[in-house]
């Protein structure tokens, strides 16, 4: 998704030096050699899921086309690289015209994955492709793990709303990467701007204790932010006495009283009480929202509580446990002769559970006589006749121009139906094996 394309007001910087030191010695070396050139076809792909989860979710599709099409250098940048010495003048003269001009294939935003699903697909020539490893990582690694959990928040609250609230529990523009991913994954709003500023998600928020400690007295703040932000608002309980502060906000608001929130306590016992106070004063529609360091576990616990939204922070922005997706980009093809086409697969072979499957894959998802999904089916030859229109790749790039640009919520509406046709089991939170086995057809 570009900024531009949708008339946002963020642009993004470049991003050539968001990679590790050793693609450039591995171009270098490959330019002297002779097999810079060489056609080549890098896959990203895990090679499990997280411990205990049933399915992974592909977010950050966008942010990746950004970053290939931000990768340029400038003299700055060139500078720097001369400077320290990382790789001699012949290099410095051919990243100075560096354009990805290559293919992207790959699972488009928002869809599920699992073990060995080949997320992304990168065809180009060897020394093109392999500057972006780090960056395509960076992304993906991230905020798939980020949209992972909030899927697994999204299942849990039920179609109850959430809100992403994790900006001052990571770094700053982790924040913003994080409110994008969590929409994806099911999330309603965020109380970022930044995040709301660049991606146009739906924004919330109105007051924190601070604001009540800052009046002489609880009534008074209450009062303040009536008049100021009107009856819709929500007004925060919590900070002394969260009876009597009901009772206050019911006064000063009405029963059109937008809605109160709770950040501490007992959440299932506090909520049963306010939302049966509330309903005895008459504010029957009344929202009740509750925040406190909630994850996934803590709100299914709060299923049968009388709430109407929930506030997430540290444990979505962190990945609920698994802040990172465990991705790798690997070469697992190469041309063999002069012509770009006559691919040799290739892999790394090794122990310790660092396998890689060679070749260019192609993707699909066997359904089973109700239209839920039972197998994950990559390949390397023919795509057999029933899954041809179960296909999971779509082009991205072509010839180094982005051609699949969609607004964010294309990728949230597509989880939402992804996820729908797994298995039942794959929402359950036990730990488990993931949803759907991964056959190789070779």
């Amino acid at each position: 998704m570009h900024a531009e394309d949708l008339g946002l007001p963020v642009s993004v910087p470049s991003t050539a030096l968001f990679t590790d030191q050793y693609e450039f010695t591995m171009l270098q070396a490959a330019l002297k050699a002779g097999t810079a050139d060489r056609r080549s076809v890098f896959e990203v792909f895990t090679r499990r899921l997280p411990e205990g989860r049933r399915y992974g979710v592909v977010a950050g599709t966008g942010r990746v086309l950004d970053a290939v099409e931000n990768f340029r250098f400038d003299e700055g940048v060139l500078g720097f690289l001369r400077d320290r010495g990382i790789v001699d003048e012949p290099t410095l003269r051919w990243l100075a015209g560096y354009r990805f001009s290559g293919d992207i294939h790959g699972y488009p935003e928002g869809e599920v994955y699992f073990p060995g699903s080949p997320i992304l697909r990168v065809e180009g020539s060897f020394a093109e492709c392999v500057l972006l490893e780090t960056v395509i990582l960076s992304v993906l690694n991230h905020d798939s793990a980020i949209a992972a959990a909030a899927s697994r928040m999204s299942a849990a609250a039920v179609g109850r709303r959430l809100i992403e609230m994790g900006a001052r529990r990571t770094h700053e523009l982790a924040a913003v990467a994080s409110a994008r991913s969590a929409y994806v994954g099911g999330f309603h709003s965020t109380s970022d701007l930044a995040a709301g500023f660049r991606y146009g998600i739906p924004t919330v928020g109105t007051s924190a204790h601070a604001f009540t400690l800052l009046h002489d007295t609880e009534r008074d703040a209450f009062r303040a932010q009536v008049d100021s932000l009107g009856r819709g608002t929500t007004l925060l309980v919590d900070t002394y006495d969260v009876g009597e502060a009901v009772r206050t906000a019911v006064e000063i608001a009405g029963t059109d009283l937008g809605a109160v929130r709770i950040d501490s306590g007992d959440l299932l016992m506090v909520a049963h009480r306010v939302r049966r106070q509330l309903d005895d004063l008459g504010a029957r529609d009344t929202k009740i929202v509750v925040t406190s360091d909630l994850d996934e576990y803590a709100i299914a616990s709060l299923a049968a509580a009388p709430v109407d939204a929930y506030g997430v922070g540290t444990q979505l922005v962190t990945g609920s446990g698994h802040p990172t997706c465990s991705m790798v980009y690997k070469l697992v093809a190469r041309a063999g002769s002069a012509d770009p086409d006559a691919l040799v697969p290739v892999a790394k072979k090794s122990t310790g559970g660092k396998l890689s499957v060679g070749g260019r894959k192609w993707a699909a998802r066997r359904q089973d006589e109700y239209g839920v999904a039972e197998t994950e089916v990559l390949g390397t030859g023919p795509v057999p006749e029933a899954l041809v229109d179960r296909q999971l790749l779509t082009q991205l790039v072509k010839g180094g121009e982005v051609v699949d640009c969609e607004p964010l919520d294309a990728a949230r509406e597509r989880h939402i139906v992804a996820r729908a046709a797994l298995p039942i089991s794959a929402t359950q939170l036990s730990r488990g094996e993931p949803v759907l086995p991964t056959e190789y057809l070779m």
